[in-house]
């Protein structure tokens, strides 16, 4: 298929929403938003998906397993880049997230004001807006795109942000696991009830973004907490993931913050349901990316890094549906703005998804809904030569996924820094100090295992998958190999696959004027290269 078809699909994907605008009057619902840091698409609605074993065998997410099975279940959601502020910048403006200025990067962002956001455009139509939590960041001004702290509802605490710290801390103290958790899930509340407090006719959107899936979580909280034995995922874990006691015991623990995730979910439902607003209101649940700390997570175009869960309760909608259209986090703004009647700004080039929420079928509801568009530039690595970024793009299919890395010759995840001593790395330092070691992957038990077993013949292939460098394409079969660790780009057998999907994401970034196609990049410069702020990854 030519380029022109391929540039054809590609308007089609993301204008296609505009089609809507106006067709009908905007149901003018309330917006409940639940989007949570480094979540991933992890959640127990999401195991009758996928006949393979996996790691969703292990979660118990009944909150978010009810909005699916009374709402709209999403097979497959991406966000546009695996990084908090990139993906939040686009989020925000409905765009890709190399359109956002210097919200495409992490280290050093600064929100771009001439870029409308979906939150501040629902204002300017009418709703009441809140939030508590983190919406934009680490970036400057803080949570810019939500008007800052403004409409901020946390005068009843943070702890939510910290659920294994906070409540591992009040029960060394003498208090019960029940009692400390519901101390923690009353803040997620009564911050809800604050704003909901202000009462008045006009519908609103809330924007709840707990923290708590992102690094660091108490070693042994999965279990000590939650349950989650980590032995029970022998031989369930993805091939990237070593299926050793220490990694075991590390992705237990980051489920069991995908639990207290679900129990603010379930919190927020049940004040919904206590004040009779759960019939207006659309309850959206996801996250902006994967997990923090492994191969392949957080900050790689992969699937672990990249796909995300997303679930949504409509009013009067279909229950039960599960949707199989290709989704990008970014469609979520034109589709929020749909609904509030508000006009889509110049510059928003995402798609709305309020057909898919108003549709009374399964299955595919847009045919041209099938593939997505992610990528990265810089996250926060300070150490590489002229401090540039690592700049990757992919496009994501039912049957492939493709990947360009654009610098082949610069490290993916940064400079080795104490990894070179290899066994004889401080593990507790690799543990805690994401710096130290290969920057642009946060610090954490498997991080650290890994690293020091590396040299091991068994684990060596795995070592250089997470840090060597790469070839300028890579190409993943996913019906042979789901798990997405052998390239076959230079095999001749894939060769057509590789040339049609190359051929299709440069038709798609050029017509997205990706500025990673220019001739004089920015990302290349200053002040995109600078080094100034000390920046949580």
């Amino acid at each position: 298929m030519g380029r022109m078809h391929w540039l054809m699909l590609a308007f089609g994907y993301w204008l296609l929403g505009s089609a809507w605008l106006g067709a009908a009057e905007p149901p003018r619902w309330n917006i409940l938003f639940v989007f949570a840091d480094d979540m991933g698409r992890h959640a127990s609605c999401y195991r009758s998906l996928d006949p393979r074993p996996g790691l969703d065998d292990f979660v118990s997410t009944p909150a978010i397993d009810r909005l699916a099975r009374e709402g709209v279940l999403f097979r497959h959601t991406f966000v546009s880049s695996p990084s908090c502020t990139p993906c939040r910048s686009s989020l925000m403006a409905g765009r890709h997230f190399f359109q956002c200025g210097r919200g495409a990067i992490l280290r050093n962002a600064v929100w771009d004001e001439s870029i409308p956001s979906f939150p501040l455009l629902l204002e300017e139509a009418g709703y009441r807006i809140g939030k508590s939590y983190k919406v934009w960041s680490p970036g400057q001004p803080a949570d810019a795109p939500f008007g800052g702290q403004r409409r901020a509802f946390e005068k009843a605490g943070r702890l939510p942000n910290n659920f294994s710290e906070t409540v591992t801390r009040m029960m060394t103290d003498g208090v019960s696991f029940a009692a400390a958790r519901d101390a923690v899930v009353a803040q997620v509340r009564e911050n809800f009830r604050a704003f909901m407090a202000e009462g008045g006719d006009r519908p609103w959107l809330f924007f709840c973004g707990p923290t708590t899936t992102h690094r660091t979580w108490v070693k042994g909280s999965g279990k000590a907490l939650w349950g989650i034995d980590p032995d029970r995922l022998r031989g369930r874990m993805p091939a990237f993931l070593p299926d050793v006691p220490e990694v075991r015991e590390d992705v237990a623990d980051y489920l069991g913050e995908v639990q207290a995730i679900d129990a603010y979910v379930a919190t927020l439902v049940a004040e919904l349901e206590a004040t009779g607003m759960l019939g207006r209101t659309l309850v959206v649940v996801s996250g902006d990316h994967g997990m923090p700390g492994v191969p392949a997570g957080k900050c790689e175009l992969h699937d672990q890094g990249t796909a995300v869960t997303l679930v949504a309760r409509v009013p009067g909608g279909t229950p039960g549906r599960v949707v199989d259209d290709f989704v990008s986090l970014p469609d979520l703004a034109p589709t929020f703005l749909e609904i509030g009647g508000a006009p889509r700004p110049a510059g928003m080039t995402a798609g709305s998804l309020l057909p898919q929420l108003l549709s009374n079928r399964s299955g595919q509801i847009d045919p041209a809904r099938t593939f997505v568009i992610t990528g990265r530039e810089r996250h926060v690595d300070v150490a590489r030569d002229g401090n540039l970024p690592y700049p990757m793009r992919a496009i994501r299919t039912a049957d492939h996924l493709f990947i360009r890395n654009f610098a082949p010759d610069r490290l993916p995840m940064g400079s080795p820094g104490i990894a070179a001593a290899g066994a004889a790395a401080d593990a507790e330092t690799l543990e805690q100090d994401t710096f130290a070691a290969y920057p642009d992957m946060d610090a954490g038990p498997t991080k650290s295992w890994l690293i020091r077993h590396g040299d091991e013949p068994t684990w060596r292939w795995l070592l250089d998958y997470a840090f060597a460098t790469r070839p300028a394409e890579e190409l993943y079969d996913l019906r042979s190999d789901p798990d997405q660790v052998r390239n076959v780009a230079a095999d001749p057998a894939h060769a057509t696959a590789r040339r049609d999907l190359a051929d299709r994401l440069d038709a798609i970034l050029r017509a997205a004027g990706d500025p990673r196609l220019s001739v004089d990049v920015p990302f290349e410069r200053p002040p995109f290269t600078d080094v100034e702020m000390s920046s949580r990854p």
